[in-house]
């Protein structure tokens, strides 16, 4: 049974949560450049062992997404989604104090990819609870834009605080974004839900949706160049002949990730759900492809080159930005309301899977070549294309539950 019985949108505990969203992405996006300089200067390792440090971190979140998926729908939400929240700002505290050993920090660093991985899967569960459910659509679409907010601003707020010299003013900015963040969370009134007393029976269903693992797939295949682009664009871009303003593309990508919301999640309530989906491919195609001749328009000049680079960058965000809430909404139409977890747990999970195979792929196809990489992406969104049209659209229509 639906919990809403209003129409409204831009309610209280609306607006409390995706401001905790955002602050929890903030929190820790202003890491993410900053990292790799703080592992370098304080524990004096090369850029292989910096990249195996960072990607336990990934590896944490994708360990736990299932796992927590079934934790939310078996137990009241919000106490899960504070637990994490909790744990999450409070892992923040540890990198003042763990200067010494890599061991201790590699740990650290699993640990607080457990509480990430936790907290957004909580998160992107409550938020649908505190919704209408007419505008769903809308209401995930303007909760990515915290995310892209956040992707934009983040990194640039911490490397301008690095440049104050000054690693623990670094790690203090994002534990008191982040405690801010549980503050406004706790705030939320989540509506209480019926939790189902059913024998407890150890299977695969239990953690992931099994009526969204053909979404999963194309949705993983759609992230393999999505973890390409974040992770080698701006080595992309220099090979390119662009050397200056390189990393404007993410800030390009972030506007037209936040443009696309505008109106697809609209559509996504009007019941065009597949359509939408089908649309931002057809878009992030169009962005992949660019990708893919960068090095030809390089060649051709660098006005050209410039001009395919930042056009690419918004093409590419807002095509994903169109799918984004859409495809959310898929998984959470194949689920009952007491699997919504399960649901955004296995469409997590499947992008989680794509970025981290985006990052090993292209860290190994570069060696010949970036443009092969984003020739590859291309090739693979049309493949995801495909199984979403012939595969994924006809089942959906069959199994939805509402």
């Amino acid at each position: 049974m639906e919990s809403n019985t209003t129409d409204k949108l831009w309610t209280r505990d609306y607006i409390f949560v995706c401001v905790a969203a955002f602050l929890m992405s903030f929190s820790f996006f202003i890491l993410v450049p900053t990292l790799p300089l703080y592992l370098a200067d304080t524990f004096g390792i090369g850029p292989a062992m910096v990249g195996f440090v960072l990607s336990c971190y990934v590896i944490a979140v994708l360990c736990i997404r299932p796992m927590t998926g079934f934790v939310a729908d078996a137990l009241p939400r919000k106490r899960v989604y504070i637990v994490a929240y909790a744990i999450f700002a409070l892992s923040f505290t540890g990198y003042f104090f763990i200067t010494q050993t890599l061991a201790l920090f590699i740990l650290l660093r699993i640990f607080h990819g457990f509480s990430f991985g936790m907290l957004t899967t909580a998160g992107n569960t409550l938020v649908i609870d505190v919704m209408p459910s007419s505008r769903r659509g809308e209401g995930l679409g303007y909760y990515g834009v915290t995310n892209n907010l956040a992707m934009a601003f983040g990194p640039m707020v911490g490397l301008f605080v690095i440049s104050l010299g000054d690693y623990n003013l670094l790690f203090a900015t994002s534990l008191v974004t982040g405690t801010i963040g549980l503050i406004l969370g706790s705030l939320v009134r989540a509506p209480k839900k019926p939790i189902e007393k059913t024998e407890f029976k150890l299977s695969a269903d239990r953690f992931f949706l099994k009526e969204g693992i053909r979404a999963c797939i194309a949705f993983m295949l759609l992230a393999i160049p999505y973890g390409m682009t974040t992770s080698y664009m701006a080595l992309y871009a220099k090979e390119s002949g662009i050397s200056h303003n390189a990393g404007l593309f993410f800030t390009v990508m972030a506007a037209g990730l936040i443009a696309s919301r505008l109106n697809s999640g609209k559509q996504v309530d009007r019941g065009f759900v597949t359509e939408t989906i089908r649309r931002g491919i057809c878009i992030a195609f169009v962005g992949a492809l660019g990708e893919a001749l960068l090095s030809t328009a390089g060649s051709v000049g660098v006005m050209a080159a410039y001009i395919t680079y930042f056009l690419t960058a918004f093409l590419f965000g807002y095509g994903y930005g169109t799918m984004f809430p859409a495809y959310n909404t898929l998984f959470i139409n194949l689920a009952p309301n007491s699997r919504r977890a399960t649901a955004n747990a296995t469409y997590l999970t499947g992008w989680d899977v794509g970025i981290g195979a985006g990052m090993l792929i292209g860290g190994a196809i570069s060696e010949y070549g970036y443009t092969y990489c984003y020739v590859l992406g291309a090739g693979l969104v049309i493949v995801a294309l495909f199984i979403f049209v012939r595969v994924v659209t006809p089942h959906f229509h069959a199994h939805k539950l509402r």
